[in-house]
């Protein structure tokens, strides 16, 4: 019997062992469980206070894309507050990414459209609107200053020749005409000081108007990034280096 006694309180013990060991597992599961929650916990209020951030500095930003095109249209600065229509777009695309700037630039021009009218609201999205979403996915992903330059050039040019196909529908007039004869004058204008006598053909009269369009748009991108380099640099959202040149008379001024 007691041999009996003794061997039953033998397999008693691993038996109590392994049961002291599940407690124990169970009881550090317990506590890690915890510090989970604890985490999410963290993780979620920077989630929850990240939407409506962006949600106000979207509108705010899209506020003043319009408000810098309204004021620049009743009260014309000259190029001054030009430069700065594609930019805040620009910004709304570096802080919160592509959804947000899209955003910015329909609620500007819904916001144009209910202060100055469909027409004019639509002259602003194109190509002021796309521009500033484009040169913001450029910016963020590290583009040249010669590519999207480039870029918005040809898309500033399209957004001239949308605003004379746009403009020439409503006024019922061709404006491009308008145009070519202005510059039949100034072409004629050259030659009579060159001491030329020659007649420009219209393929030359419109081979010029695509070149001033182009130049011009060039020269205004160009101002663009440079003041967005002197500008979101102090904001904290700083656009890719310029080149050397541009670097260095920077540093001059």
């Amino acid at each position: 019997m007691n041999h009996s006694r003794d061997a039953d309180n033998e397999f008693a013990k691993p038996n109590r062992l392994e049961d002291a060991a599940e407690a124990s597992e169970s009881n550090t599961d317990e506590n890690q469980i915890p510090s989970t929650d604890g985490e999410e916990s963290d993780s979620q209020p920077s989630i929850q206070h990240a939407a409506p951030l962006m949600m106000v500095e979207t509108a705010f930003l899209a506020s003043t894309a319009s408000l810098i095109w309204l004021i620049n249209y009743y009260f014309p600065l000259g190029p001054v507050l030009r430069i700065f229509f594609p930019v805040p777009i620009a910004l709304v695309y570096l802080r919160w990414g592509r959804r947000a700037a899209w955003m910015a630039a329909l609620v500007s021009g819904l916001l144009l459209s209910v202060l100055m009218g469909p027409t004019r609201s639509i002259l602003f999205v194109i190509p002021f609107g796309l521009q500033g979403v484009l040169l913001g996915c450029l910016w963020q992903r590290g583009a040249t200053w010669g590519v999207s330059i480039v870029l918005g050039t040809l898309l500033g040019s399209f957004g001239v020749f949308f605003r004379i196909w746009l403009l020439s529908i409503l006024l019922g007039e061709d404006l491009w005409i308008y145009l070519t004869s202005q510059i039949t004058r100034l072409i004629e204008w050259g030659f009579e000081k060159l001491g030329l006598l020659l007649q420009p053909t219209l393929l030359l009269i419109q081979a010029i108007a695509l070149l001033m369009v182009l130049l011009n748009n060039l020269l205004y991108l160009f101002a663009v990034h440079l003041a967005a380099y002197l500008l979101l640099e102090r904001l904290g959202n700083p656009i890719p280096p310029p080149p050397p040149w541009v670097r260095f008379l920077v540093d001059e001024d």
